[in-house]
């Protein structure tokens, strides 16, 4: 799977790299509008794009899909790194679509390192 790896973007999860079996019924770029979330919440798989490293709007449309409800999948999609994954997670995202390049400079190892996210998830500690 590795050569696989190399050549195509793969999937991050709790448990390391997947291939990619399926696409996001909804693209939201990180400008959309938060008055239109609730258009998407019956998606069974949202895609949220990152264009840039820095650019954690993402972050925001995928805590306010949660807090409104969306129980279906969410997908990170774009310029994101293994450092970012878990606060991918903390805010609902399932997995993060890591492209060939990242995932060439940051192997699954690095990734599955942050799988520990409920560890540091400082709102579920307060919450008990």
């Amino acid at each position: 799977m590795s050569e696989q790896l190399n050549s195509q973007p793969v999937l991050a999860r709790d448990d390391g790299f997947h291939p990619i079996e399926d696409q996001p019924a909804v693209t939201l770029a990180p400008d959309t509008p938060p008055a239109t979330l609730s258009d998407h919440l019956d998606a069974a798989l949202i895609g949220i794009d990152f264009p840039a490293f820095s650019d954690g709007r993402g972050f925001t449309l995928a805590r306010r899909l949660r807090e409104l409800g969306y129980t279906g999948r969410l997908r990170a999609t774009g310029r994101l790194i293994a450092d970012q994954y878990a606060m991918a997670r903390r805010v609902g995202f399932d997995e993060v679509e890591v492209a060939p390049d990242i995932a060439a400079r940051q192997p699954e190892d690095q990734w599955r390192a942050r799988a520990d996210w409920k560890d540091w998830d400082h709102r579920a500690q307060l919450a008990g």
